[in-house]
């Protein structure tokens, strides 16, 4: 028999099941953002606790349960939580949400959060994606450069919001 027909161990994960790999920046969080890790932790905990240990396949969903929990632990363990109540209205910074338009007068509204609650679909975008660091510092009234892969675009700052 040809050995590419032979089962080299019982188990159903891999040996090399590699490690989710966590951001080299800050883990700036909003409050929101860390009650998301939190729940997403609980979540993942409870799905742990709910493997049906005898199904086919449950090794394997167990070792990538373990690895996303593992990884979650590390997020929560490394987030800088940033509260919003005392920053000036004046500037954009993390936590803002931010009007702008481009020069066809389309408007756009994103909120700057964590890498780990950025949802562009959704109006949250990460901190250090290129549209949050053109706007970081600027404020109302100002233009910036938004560098995309699709070609750069000019925006201008409507409006800045903490709440």
């Amino acid at each position: 028999m040809s050995r590419a027909f032979i089962k080299e161990n019982d188990s159903d994960v891999p040996d090399d099941l590699p490690e989710l790999p966590l951001s080299g920046h800050p883990n700036y969080v909003t409050p929101q953002g860390l009650a998301q890790l939190r729940q997403r932790l609980a979540d993942g905990e409870a799905r742990l606790a709910g493997i049906d240990t005898d199904a086919v396949g449950a090794p394997l969903e167990k070792a990538m349960i373990e690895r996303e929990l593992r990884w979650l632990q590390a997020r929560i363990a490394d987030a800088i939580p940033v509260a919003n109540e005392r920053k000036s209205q004046e500037r954009v910074a993390f936590g803002a949400t931010v009007e702008m338009a481009d020069q066809d007068d389309h408007r756009l509204r994103y909120r700057i959060v964590g890498e780990d609650e950025a949802d562009p679909e959704h109006g949250s975008i990460s901190w250090v994606s290129p549209l949050a660091r053109a706007l970081n510092g600027a404020r109302i009234g100002d233009s910036v450069i938004w560098k995309r892969p699709a070609g750069d675009l000019e925006v201008e700052i409507l409006g800045i919001d903490y709440r």
